[in-house]
C-alpha cells in the first residue's frame, strides 16, 4: 500500500486553509523513530503484509487444499490488507500535517499513487484481454468510459464498477480515508482520531450488518459515478481555495461523498466497510497518543474498542449469516484475520526500536509495486502450472518460490523505474510551488510596506499564510 513511512516533523501548522489549531506552547514530542530515519518497523510490517497477500493469491493456483481447509477460519488476504490499513492510518494524517498544506499533500499523493496505478491497470487489463488465465469483467469492458472515470477517482469499488486489477479494491478505501482526513484537517478537528475511530466502530458493530450493498449503483450506476467524480473534484478544489465559505462547502462535500459511499454503496458489506475506516482512524489515534496530541488513557480505551467491536461484529456475521440480508459471508476467517492484524501491528510497535530484518524493510519500501503488480504474475504462473492437483507438493513449493521471486523482481524493477522517478517529479513540483508562493508573499509584503492599507480586506489564502508563518517545511518527503 502506498503510505510513506518517512517520520513526520511534529511542528504543527497554523494555516487558515486547513483551519488547524495553533501550535502548542509546550515543546512538541519527538518522532517515534527519531531524527529523519524511515520508520523501519512500519516498512517491515508492510513487507510482511505484502508477502502474505501474495501467498493468499497463490492458494487457488498452487494450494487449493489450504484454501478449502484454512481460509474459512483465517483469511490471509484480509490479514495482509488490514495490516496495511493500520499502517496507512498511522502515517497518512501525520504526512498531511507535516506538509501543512492540503495542496501539497494531494500533489504528493497523486505522484505517489497514480503513475504505478495506471501502469498496473494497463497490464492487468492487457493480461485479461489476452485471456492468460481469466477474462476481464464484462461490466468493465462493456462501458469502458464509465469504468475509466470510476477508476480515475480510485473509488470504483464503492461505485459498483469491477476492479481492473483485483487488489484495486483496497485503494478505494485508502481514497475514502484521504478524503475524510482532508475534510477533518480543513475543519480543524483532525486530532479527533480516536473519537472518530470508536464512533465508526460502534456504527459498524450496531448497524453494519443491516446496511445495503451497492444501493446507489444498483439503481443509477452512471449517475452515481458522475456525481461522485463531481463531488470529489469540486470538494478538493473548494478545500484548497482561499475562501472560507468555499472551504466549508468542500468539507461537507468530501465528508458526504466518503461516508455516503462507505455506508450505502459498498460491495463488501457495511460492517467490514465501516470497520476498515475505523481501523485506519485507530491507527491515527495511536500516532497521536505517541505524539502527546491526545489524552492518553481515554484515547487508548477508545482505540481498544475498535478491534474488539470489529471482531465481535465479524463473529456475529459468522454465527447469524443465514439470517442476514444482503448476502453476508458469515465465515470466521475475517474476524480472525482482523484480530491477528492488530496483534501484528502492536508487536511491531513494541519492537519498534529493535532492528528488523533488512529483507522485510526493503520489501516494505517496494510493497506498493509488489501489491499492485503481483496479480499478473500469479495469472501467468497459473497458466503455466495448470491443474495443481496433478502436481506433487514439492513441485508446487518450487513453483511458489518461482512465483515469489518473479513478484519481487517485478516489484523492484517497477519501484526503481516508475515509483522513484515519479516521486522525484512530485517533489520538484512541490518545491517549485513553495518557491512561487514564497516569492508571492514576499512581493505582497513589500507592497504592504509601501502601501499599508493595500489588500486590507482581502482574505489570505492558505498557501500565503503558511509561507508567511514560516510553517512550510524545508523539503518535501
Amino acid at each position: 500500500m502506498p503510505a510513506s513511512t518517512t517520520p513526520p516533523a511534529t511542528a504543527p501548522t497554523k494555516n487558515p486553509d486547513a483551519r488547524a489549531p495553533a501550535a502548542p506552547t509546550r515543546p512538541a514530542p519527538s518522532s517515534p523513530a527519531g531524527g529523519g530515519r524511515r520508520l523501519q518497523w512500519l516498512d517491515a510490517l508492510r513487507g510482511l503484509a505484502a508477502l502474505v497477500v501474495v501467498f493468499e493469491h497463490s492458494l487457488d493456483v498452487l494450494f487449493p487444499e489450504v484454501r478449502k481447509g484454512v481460509s474459512p477460519w483465517f483469511d490471509f488476504g484480509r490479514y495482509g490488507v488490514f495490516v496495511f490499513f493500520i499502517v496507512s492510518g498511522y502515517i497518512i494524517p501525520a504526512s498531511l500535517e507535516r506538509r501543512g498544506s492540503v495542496r501539497e499533500f494531494w500533489i504528493g499523493r497523486m505522484f505517489r499513487l497514480y503513475p504505478l496505478w495506471a501502469f498496473a491497470a494497463v497490464v492487468g487489463v492487457g493480461i485479461g484481454l489476452a485471456k492468460v488465465s481469466w477474462d476481464p469483467p464484462g461490466d468493465l469492458t462493456a462501458k469502458p468510459w464509465t469504468s475509466a472515470l470510476a477508476h480515475l477517482t480510485m473509488l470504483q469499488d464503492l461505485l459498483g464498477v469491477p476492479n481492473a486489477v483485483n487488489v484495486f479494491w483496497t485503494l478505494s478505501y485508502e481514497m475514502v480515508f484521504y478524503l475524510l482526513v482532508t475534510a477533518m484537517f480543513v475543519a480543524g478537528v483532525h486530532r479527533a482520531s480516536a473519537l472518530t475511530a470508536v464512533l465508526l466502530a460502534v456504527a459498524a458493530a450496531v448497524f453494519g450488518a443491516l446496511l445495503p450493498v451497492t444501493l446507489l449503483a444498483s439503481h443509477a450506476r452512471e449517475g452515481t459515478i458522475a456525481a461522485a467524480a463531481l463531488l470529489m473534484a469540486g470538494g478538493l478544489v473548494a478545500v484548497m481555495s482561499g475562501n472560507r465559505t468555499a472551504r466549508r462547502c468542500g468539507v461537507l462535500a468530501l465528508a458526504v461523498l466518503a461516508l455516503g459511499l462507505v455506508t450505502l454503496n459498498n460491495r463488501i458489506g457495511g460492517l467490514e466497510s465501516l470497520a476498515i475506516i475505523a481501523t485506519m482512524f485507530a491507527g491515527s489515534g495511536i500516532y497521536r497518543i505517541q505524539q502527546g496530541q491526545s489524552s492518553r488513557w481515554p484515547a487508548i480505551a477508545a482505540i481498544a474498542l475498535v478491534p474488539v467491536l470489529s471482531v465481535a461484529g465479524g463473529a456475529y456475521l459468522a454465527i447469524t449469516a443465514d439470517r442476514l440480508p444482503y448476502g453476508a459471508t458469515g465465515v470466521w476467517g475475517w474476524p480472525a484475520a482482523v484480530a491477528a492484524a492488530w496483534v501484528t501491528f502492536l508487536v511491531g510497535m513494541v519492537l519498534r526500536n529493535r532492528r528488523f530484518p533488512r529483507f522485510l524493510a526493503w520489501l516494505g519500501v517496494i510493497s506498493y509495486s509488489v501489491y499492485l503488480l503481483h496479480s499478473p504474475v500469479v495469472q501467468i504462473v497459473w497458466r503455466l502450472v495448470g491443474e495443481p492437483a496433478r502436481i506433487s507438493v514439492p513441485v508446487r513449493l518450487l513453483w511458489l518460490a518461482v512465483l515469489t521471486a518473479a513478484v519481487l523482481v517485478t516489484g523492484a524493477v517497477a519501484h526503481r523505474y516508475i515509483e522513484l522517478p515519479t516521486q522525484r517529479m512530485g517533489r520538484r513540483v512541490i518545491t517549485a510551488r513553495r518557491a512561487k508562493a514564497e516569492a508571492h508573499v514576499q512581493a505582497q509584503g513589500r507592497a504592504r510596506e509601501q502601501d499599508p492599507g493595500r489588500d486590507q480586506d482581502r482574505e489570505t489564502s492558505g498557501d500565503e499564510f503558511a509561507v508567511a508563518a514560516g510553517s512550510v517545511p524545508s523539503r518535501a518527503p
